[in-house]
Order: C-alpha cells, then structure tokens, then sequence
C-alpha cells in the first residue's frame, strides 16, 4: 500500500517538508556512503530531461561533448593558488591503489579545469585551433560533512563547460552567452526565474577573474545558487602552458571559461513547486506527463485495460509521456496518491462507464481557481487538448514564481537595519548599495546570516541606483542583492 502519512507542512518546518519530499517521491535515497545519494528512476528521469534540453542548447551554440578522467595528479591541483585554496577543504584523495603507495596521489575530480587546460595546451597550437568548446556530463566529488540530499552531496551529477579563446572579449562574450542560457533553460523549462548578475569577489570561483551566477528564490525565501559560469582570464593558460601562436605570429596566452550547473537543480525544482501533497513536476521534465489510471471493477476488466492502452498510444502518438498504471495490488485511491506525491501533471481515469458513456475523467496536479479537481469530458476532448493543457500547466508554474519572487523582493532598502529587518520579517532577495568592500559583506553576513548573491544583470537592477553604501560607511559603488543562501 502507499503510505498515506501527511507530509510536514512547509510553513511548519520547510527543512522537513523538503527532506520528506524527496524520499518520499522516490526521487532519491541516502547511500551506504557518508554523504552521497542513490538518484532514483523517478529522480534521475527528470535529471535526463533536464540534461536532454540543456545538452541540445549547448550543441546549437557549437560546442561538443567529451569525457576527462575521474583522477586528477595533486601537482595539477596544486599549480593554481587560489584553486588550491578554495577546494583544499572539499578534496578526497587517493594515495593507494593495486596493493601499493602511489608516487603521486590522486585527487578525486572535484572540478576539471587542471587536467582539461593541460590537454588544451597540447592540442592547441595555432590561433586556427581556436575557439575550444568542450562540455562533459560527469560525476565530481566535493566532501561535504553537512548533506542534504540535491542540494550539498559529496558526490554529484553535473555538466562543466571548459573553453578556451583567442581574446579576453571573446571569452567574456562566451561566459555571457552561457549565463543567458542558463537563465532560459531554468525559465522555460524548470519555471524558476532565477535573477542573473555578478558574483562579489570574496563570493566567486576559486582561480576566476569574474564569476556570474543564476540565484532563484526557493519558497522559504532562501536563495539557491542554480547554476555558475566565469571567466577565467589567462590564470588556467599561464599554469598549464595553454599558448598559441596568433594571427600575428606572437605567442600568446588562451583566454578560458568554465560553467556548470548540477544535480542541484532538482532540488530547486522540488523548491520551487512542490506543495504540502509532495511534488509538483513541470510538464517539461516530468518523465511521465499523464498518468492512466483504469477503474478495475466486476469480473471483465479486459475492455477497461485495452482502452486504457488505447488511450496512452493516442497520447504518444501525440508526443506525450504517458503511463498506465495497472497494478492489481493497489485500489485506485491509493494509485492517486502516489501520483500526486510524485507530481505528475494530469491523471486520466478509465472506468466501465467512463467507456458507456465515451468519456475521461481528466484531474490536474494543481487546480487553478474556479476549477474542479477533476472533470468528466468527451474522450476526443480530453486527447485534443491534452497538449495545450501541458503548455498551460507550464507557463503558470513560471508565472505563479516569478510572482512570488518579486513579491518578496524588497528594493531601496538603505541601512543594515532596515535589512536586518527586511529578512527577519521573511523577505527574499533584498537590494541595497555597496562600497565594495569586504568588510561590509562581514559585518552583514555577522548580522543577519545573508550574504550577496549578485551584483544584478542590467535588467534586473533598480530603477533608482543607490547613492550609499547599506552601512552608511562612503558612496555605493554597486547595486547588489542580499539573501540567506542554501
């Protein structure tokens, strides 16, 4: 039988609601291994559509797919300052293997920038060999001692982007480009609008010159870090003797990029959506759009399972992801619920009179106002629109969160008081002025537990800049956007 025990509310313990959610979805498990997950079929079909579409907006771009190894030499590591610092905390390392001690150890991938640079620097000679665009879907390694399943797992799913230019503009131009398919991806297809902008220095990628990020909104107005893409400048290039030789016949430096966006995308859709009943799934990514679900009562059922059947071929013939489920072991309530849980968008129900009278029942993940849960419709009806009603479901998922993102949002904000306030009351992404320096980020991190998340994109700044810094302590230099952060 399903379990029937009512999720935590969100507005209970958001926190419990989430960890609840996920298992209870079946979109992951805890593993036997300290701080890694089992990515469930339900779990791992969404992350699959996720990287379907992602995968096909990278190749339109002109990049290509290719695959680096796992282990990575300590010396590699180690020939960056600032990426050694930044990850030293976070790496595993291996210093063992077929029965011996290594000369050199291996660090478990946590980020590939090292060895894919000095593969660069051997298959780069000429400015002709420019642009390098190269993505890989891989696994990394990052020890966490504090997990939480999607959202910070020591081992997790990603795609890094690696490419390397001829100059500094066509590098940033790339960084850019990357950021803004992010941002569509993460609008069209999740339906979490997140705000695009700068990374603060003390907040960027370690060994970057710029960092630029996506920051969505969760519904407990905490910020998730969805998705990064930085230029690297020449730091990569100098360490691993990434040159080539230039139009002009000078030797010069290559200019590189780095972005990624992970497994922790799923968490955010959960997040973004997800409701007191469990999941919530964009029509987008759902592995299964519509569930069928046949009414099997009296000693003939086999009419009821061919018509479902039936059903589910007109809706693939359709292009839509559809399932029968027709476990015997289960009564149909049971099945709803299941379904509802893992938040598949539409249920179809076929009873013997659903079939006498040539109709469904058609009942919706999410009721919009003023409808009923469920419908009774004309069989042609109910197939015809289905797709429409897909697209609707889509776009009001969007539109619902950028709704409450804005609407818990706070601009103008102008002392560290009013911003301490601001968040204490439940505000989301605060915008105020900054002096640019470090130490405000400090003070306010010390004070409220948020820090910056972007220094905002053009089209999402304020109307009216901001003159001061929030601390009151010089001019403000920049716009910039405050919030708790997972």
């Amino acid at each position: 039988m399903a379990d029937e025990k009512k999720l935590t509310p969100q507005g209970e313990d958001f926190s419990a609601w989430y960890n609840e959610v996920v298992l209870r979805s079946e979109l992951a498990d805890h593993s036997p291994v300290r701080g890694s997950m089992v990515i469930r079929p339900w779990g791992y079909g969404i992350w699959e559509n996720m990287q379907r579409a992602l995968d096909d907006k990278f190749k339109e771009t002109g990049h290509e797919n290719a695959y680096f190894p796992l282990l990575i030499p300590m010396s590699f590591i180690e020939r960056e300052k600032d990426h050694i610092e930044g990850f030293a905390p976070e790496l595993a390392v291996v210093t063992r293997a077929g029965g011996k001690e290594l000369d050199e150890p291996y660090v478990i991938r946590p980020t590939s920038e090292t060895i894919i640079y000095s593969m660069y620097a051997k298959w780069v000679q000429s400015y002709r060999d420019l642009p390098v665009l190269m993505n890989q879907w891989a696994n990394v390694m990052r020890w966490e001692l504090r997990t939480r399943l999607f959202l910070r797992t020591s081992e997790f799913l990603w795609q890094e982007g690696h490419t390397a230019h001829a100059t500094a503009e066509e590098a940033e131009e790339e960084t850019l480009l990357i950021l803004g398919i992010y941002r569509k991806f993460m609008e069209e297809w999740i339906g979490m609008p997140p705000i695009t902008g700068l990374k603060s220095d003390s907040e960027k990628f370690a060994g970057a010159v710029r960092s630029y990020s996506c920051e969505a909104l969760m519904k407990d107005n905490k910020a998730l870090q969805a998705g990064t893409s930085h230029f690297l400048g020449q730091n990569f290039a100098k360490q691993f003797e990434l040159t080539f030789q230039s139009e002009a016949g000078q030797e010069e430096f290559a200019w590189n990029t780095s972005w990624g966006v992970s497994t922790r995308l799923v968490g955010g859709m959960v997040m973004t959506h997800g409701d007191d009943d469990g999941l919530v799934v964009p029509p987008r990514l759902a592995p299964v759009q519509v569930v069928i679900v046949p009414i099997l009562r009296g000693d003939d059922i086999t009419p009821i399972l061919e018509k479902a059947e039936q059903v589910r071929l007109q809706l693939k013939a359709a292009g839509i992801r559809a399932k029968v489920d027709a476990r015997d072991n289960l009564s149909p309530g049971a099945k709803y619920f299941e379904w509802e849980r893992k938040g598949v968008p539409f249920r179809i129900e076929v009873g013997p009179k659903d079939i006498e009278q040539g109709q469904l029942a058609l009942a919706r993940r999410l009721v919009p106002v003023g409808e009923k849960r469920k419908m009774f419709l004309p069989e042609a009806q109910v197939l015809g629109e289905l797709p429409a009603r897909l697209e609707a479901f889509q776009t009001e998922l969007m539109v619902a969160a950028q709704a409450r993102r804005e609407s818990n949002s706070i601009r103008g904000v102008s002392t560290v008081g009013e911003l301490e306030e601001a968040l204490a009351s439940g505000s989301g992404f605060v915008y105020t002025g900054w002096n640019g320096t470090s130490a405000v980020e400090e003070t306010v991190k010390a004070r409220t537990k948020a820090t910056i998340r972007v220094l905002p994109s053009e089209e999402f700044r304020s109307d009216k800049a901001p003159t001061k810094c929030v601390t009151g302590e010089g001019a403000s230099v920049a716009e910039v956007v405050w919030a708790r952060a997972y």
